[in-house]
């Protein structure tokens, strides 16, 4: 807008410098009014004259010249020749047509075309203003996107069930002619990083259909009826290309439970859920247009979008198992040069509830420590030193600890390396450092050796002998406490309050929940909580959370009194060596066993 009228003004102003410059005198001639030319004429001090359309010009007898407008004076040139002026007369120019429509037209022209300039540039600005309820949908070719099927891996399921959907666009007789219907919608749920937009980018690059992707916080606005409008929109675009697929991402931000909003039935989001229904399964039916949408919240989904006729099918796209991650692992190594002694399996293996955005970004974080040590490839090291950057944090050796914190932190994490060692059925020993990561002034990581998806009670007491472990070598071996179990005593608390309140572990409350949760929209997750249970039952689960909590720590001080030995020799080696591997803690126990009998 801008340029185009900064462009029209220079225009404009060259246009009025080219007239001046037509009418502006010589310098070297002095403009005078007439009548004091006809003084000058009545006194005898014009030489000569020359009378030019509305203009004489002349020469006074001292040489200068001059220059006046001419008016109605008729006795004029009978006093020039009284005076023996010399008079010359010339006819006007006869400039080309263009130039004096130029002149006389310019001015105008120029005016008119400012005049359109500013209204097309309000007309634009009204066009925005009215395109507020326009969807702001991607419309994506099969060409534009480059991802397939292929570079989607580790949900075999999920690409199962998505496949039949793209299978039904291209050939809809193979199911129509059995009487089946294509679901209408699709909705992906699963933690995040798990890969559902890719799986979305990846039935584009499939279908060869359109394809409209938009983001659920797309559809909301400050103004009020410009998220529905936008879903009629949608629909409307949809309508026009089908068959088609409209992908929603995070639809969670758009189809909450409606009647918890502090905006009552008349909130703009609720608005847009409303739309949203009517357009999926209303009055008019949308065939061949399928919605595919991503959430990892389906749990405050509004009820009427996920009946059938609107979100038929729920695909869960889970963290992947191990072969799950194999198949990542794959996937993102492809375009790396992997040296001879990596072994992928060995890191899928160890790397369990990883997410697809997680291996992603251990592969990344190899290949970077890598080139940063100017390797040709990346190999087996590198990918260890990542996995541990991902896991514990980033080192930070620049953090000048004391001794004494360093003796602390020693028998710490050695407190808790030792009870897991020493605890049947625990998770092992990946890595024990007393090298500050992240938040932590140590760190004690441990694995699992296969994927888990249900926990039994003795595995959350074991756990819990782990995570008090080491505050109890703290009140052994130093006889006093330090705030480096700050962190170990709030999970333990909450994951004992958890098997009393939500796993019914208590041998005492008996198998029974406590406090209904009902998370409303713009409510804290605290304030939603509703107490379902009186005072008497409150203390009551006090009472058993502490119960667990404090047996825990009472076995893991046991276990630490019983092999003190161990206890220190472990401490005393973490502070030689600052950072020991799980079978540096086996090969040191065994020793240490050895010595002792």
């Amino acid at each position: 807008m801008y340029k185009s009228l900064f462009v029209w003004l220079l225009i404009g102003m060259a246009m009025i410098l080219v007239f001046n410059l037509f009418n502006v005198p010589p310098k070297n001639e002095k403009e005078i009014i007439f009548s004091e030319f006809i003084s000058k004429v009545e006194s005898g001090d014009v030489d000569e004259v020359i009378i030019k359309d509305n203009y004489i010009t002349g020469r006074f007898k001292d040489g200068s010249k001059f220059r006046t407008y001419t008016v109605n004076y008729p006795d004029m040139v009978k006093e020039l020749r009284d005076k023996n002026i010399k008079i010359t007369a010339r006819p006007p120019d006869q400039n080309p047509w263009y130039v004096n429509f130029f002149f006389s037209w310019g001015p105008i022209i120029f005016l008119v075309l400012v005049w359109i300039v500013f209204m097309r540039q309000m007309q634009m600005g009204g066009n925005k203003a009215m395109s507020f309820g326009k969807a702001k949908a991607k419309l994506v070719s099969d060409k534009a996107v480059k991802v397939t099927f292929a570079d989607v891996a580790g949900i075999e399921e999920a690409k199962t069930e998505v496949e039949e959907i793209i299978e039904f666009l291209k050939d809809p007789q193979k199911f129509s002619k059995l009487g089946g219907k294509i679901p209408k919608g699709v909705l992906l749920v699963g933690p995040p990083g798990t890969g559902k937009t890719l799986l979305a980018k990846a039935i584009a690059g499939e279908a060869g259909v359109p394809f409209f992707s938009m983001s659920g916080s797309d559809f909301v606005e400050m103004f009020v009826g410009v998220g529905a409008s936008r879903v009629r929109d949608l629909f409307e675009q949809a309508k026009k290309n089908a068959p088609c697929i409209i992908f929603i991402d995070e639809i969670d931000a758009v189809g909450r439970h409606r009647g918890a909003g502090l905006g009552g039935g008349h909130d703009e989001r609720e608005q847009t859920l409303n739309a949203l229904l009517v357009e999926m399964d209303g009055f008019e039916g949308n065939e061949g247009i399928i919605i595919i949408a991503a959430t990892n919240r389906p749990d405050v989904l509004d009820p009427a979008l996920l009946r059938p006729g609107r979100f038929d099918r729920q695909i869960v796209v889970p963290t992947p198992d191990v072969r799950g991650r194999l198949e990542i692992l794959k996937v993102h190594t492809r375009n790396i040069p992997l040296a001879d002694d990596l072994d992928l399996e060995k890191i899928a293996r160890g790397t369990p509830g990883f997410s697809g955005a997680d291996l992603a970004n251990l592969v990344n974080e190899a290949a970077l420590l890598a080139a940063r040590k100017s390797k040709e490839k990346v190999d087996m090291s590198d990918f260890e030193s990542a996995k541990d950057k991902v896991l514990m944090g980033v080192e930070r050796r620049s953090m000048v600890l004391s001794d004494t914190e360093k003796r602390n932190t020693a028998y710490h994490e050695a407190g808790h390396a030792l009870v897991a060692k020493l605890t049947p059925g625990t998770d092992p020993i990946h890595k024990v450092s007393i090298i500050p990561r992240g938040r932590a002034l140590g760190v004690t990581q441990q694995l699992p050796i296969d994927d888990r998806y249900t926990y039994s009670k003795d595995y959350l007491e074991k756990t819990l002998n782990v995570l008090l472990g080491g505050r109890a070598a703290e009140e052994i071996a130093l006889h006093h406490m330090t705030t480096g179990a700050g962190n170990d005593l709030e999970r333990a608390t909450e994951l004992a309050r958890k098997m009393v309140t939500e796993w019914g572990m208590s041998e005492r409350l008996g198998p029974l929940t406590f406090g209904k949760k009902d998370e409303q929209i713009f409510l804290g997750r605290e304030i939603a909580k509703h107490k379902d249970y009186s005072e008497k039952t409150a203390e009551e689960i006090d009472d058993e959370i502490k119960k667990i909590v404090t047996s825990a720590y009472e076995r893991a001080k046991k276990i630490l009194k019983d092999n003190y030995d161990l206890l220190d020799a472990l401490a005393h080696a973490l502070l030689e060596r600052e950072t020991m591997e799980g079978h540096d803690i086996d090969k040191l126990i065994e020793e240490a066993r050895v010595v002792k009998a």
